[in-house]
């Protein structure tokens, strides 16, 4: 059996009905992560996939979370031969809230509906949707060669929408269970819908709320107004200290002193387009001087994600008492998270603002910074690979804009990663009318079989350990 036999049976599987049955069984539970309640339903789902990697010749394992806001994690394994390389994938089988009476048309965020391309769910694009993908296309070289030529180990976490509390723990504790010589992984969108993507890395997160608190009630604004310092107007100050009209960040501590050669090289071969559904860009937003590639997945960013002050909602005739922002810095493996706090202290002082203090978010939802370099060996094969499969050379990422637990895989179990999106920016994850689409289902399941052959064939790349 041949190469274009397996990725032919994959691919199969988007027209047979075999992918939306898999898909139909797994969008049917409700693994809301963000509600207490539906903890039982994350087990139905690690139950029901671990039956699923059983029947590919895997042994699979529950396991229980140890921080107590995560829930269960599936450790499933396949171990063909103790001289064989092995391969990590992950996946997560939690959703966000399913906004039941919120879809177009009458959709159930729970029932799969094919509407023309897209296929329609609660975690058809993140994340059910993708890790199907890659299960199947597992299968597919199990039909056709009869050993994957590698072995193999699936985590499956239930608590990636509510920031991977516990993996960190699960991935120490079970070092050895889960050692491998490379992780390939499918999450999150595409770059362009119509060219496939490898992403290296992702950007780490910090969020941070600041606050100007300065006294116990609020005060008549008639009486009191020009007399009382306003904590909105201090606190909107102290934000235009930290980032420019332009969104150019003024605290430079914060910032890489450079974007190194290899990573420019990489971006300088994008070009980003505002795709359907999707923001005009702004090219007058950021830091002068960089691309719009370097500055999403370059270079630092300081945003405002919310903030309040009084009652939005109903307004009165008063100064209010405080005044909230919450804040978050995306980032990449160039800077130092630890100095970011102190390094915005300090400039908050520097500039008068010392009524402004810093509530750094629990550390759990946070995810560190991660990249794989675009000449790193794992790339380039993987991009080789890709091109094979379809024809199209795939844009390479050193790291995503965005963030993964992917420090969890690349820091803490030290192996080079490689994500491949099979999504594209304009799913609505994450709100009504999530979907996927079927062009890229049909192309991720070629791309993911075609790998799954190469790294049981000569001239896979060289192995970790």
């Amino acid at each position: 059996m041949s190469r274009n036999q397996t990725i032919a049976l994959a691919t199969s599987f988007a027209s047979d009905g075999r992918f939306l049955s898999d898909l139909q069984r797994r969008v049917a539970i409700a693994t809301e992560s963000q509600k207490p309640e539906r903890r039982p339903e994350c087990y139905r789902y690690l139950n029901e996939i671990s039956a699923d990697f059983g029947r590919l010749g895997f042994t699979g394992e529950v396991v229980e979370n140890p921080h107590p806001t995560g829930g269960p994690l599936l450790i499933a394994r396949r171990i063909e031969s103790d001289a064989l390389p092995t391969l990590l994938v992950y996946g997560h089988g939690d959703v966000v809230a399913g906004m039941e009476g919120s879809w177009s048309n009458g959709r159930d965020p729970w029932q799969v509906k094919v509407e023309g391309e897209r296929i329609y769910g609660r975690g058809t694009a993140d994340n059910k949707g993708q890790h199907t993908i890659v299960m199947l296309a597992l299968e597919a070289v199990l039909a056709t060669r009869g050993t994957l030529g590698f072995n193999t180990i699936a985590l499956i976490e239930t608590s990636e929408e509510t920031g991977s509390a516990g993996l960190r723990e699960i991935c120490a504790e079970h070092r050895a269970k889960l050692q491998a010589d490379w992780l390939i992984a499918s999450d999150g969108p595409r770059l362009a819908q119509h060219r496939p993507t490898l992403d290296g890395g992702t950007r780490g997160t910090a969020d941070f709320d600041l606050v100007c608190d300065l006294r116990p009630g609020a005060h008549h604004s008639g009486n009191w107004g020009g007399l009382i310092a306003n904590p909105a107007v201090i606190l909107a100050n102290a934000i235009a200290a930290l980032v420019s009209a332009n969104g150019r960040i003024n605290v430079r501590d914060i910032l890489p002193s450079e974007i190194p050669q290899s990573v420019r090289t990489a971006l300088a071969r994008i070009e980003l387009e505002t795709e359907e559904n999707g923001p005009e860009l702004n090219p007058w937003w950021g830091e002068p001087g960089l691309t719009p590639s370097e500055r999403v997945f370059g270079w630092t960013a300081l945003e405002v994600l919310a903030m309040t002050s009084g009652r939005p909602e109903q307004p009165i005739n008063a100064i209010p008492p405080h005044a909230r922002a919450r804040m978050q810095i995306r980032y990449t493996v160039d800077v130092d998270p630890a100095a970011f706090f102190p390094a915005i202290r300090a400039f908050l002082d520097e500039n008068g603002f010392q009524n402004v203090t810093i509530e750094p978010m629990a550390q759990e939802s946070e995810w560190g910074a991660t990249r794989l370099d675009p000449e790193h060996p794992l790339m380039r094969w993987a991009a080789a690979s890709v091109e094979k499969t379809t024809g199209i050379e795939p844009t390479i990422l050193p790291n995503a804009g965005g963030s993964l637990p992917n420090d969890c895989f690349a820091d803490i179990l030290g192996m080079p990663t490689i994500w491949v999106p099979h999504s594209y920016s304009g799913c609505s994850q994450h709100a009504p009318d999530e979907h996927l689409l079927q062009p890229l289902v049909k192309e991720g399941l070629a791309i993911m079989a075609g790998l799954f052959w190469d790294l049981g064939a000569e001239g896979r790349p060289e192995r970790l350990r």
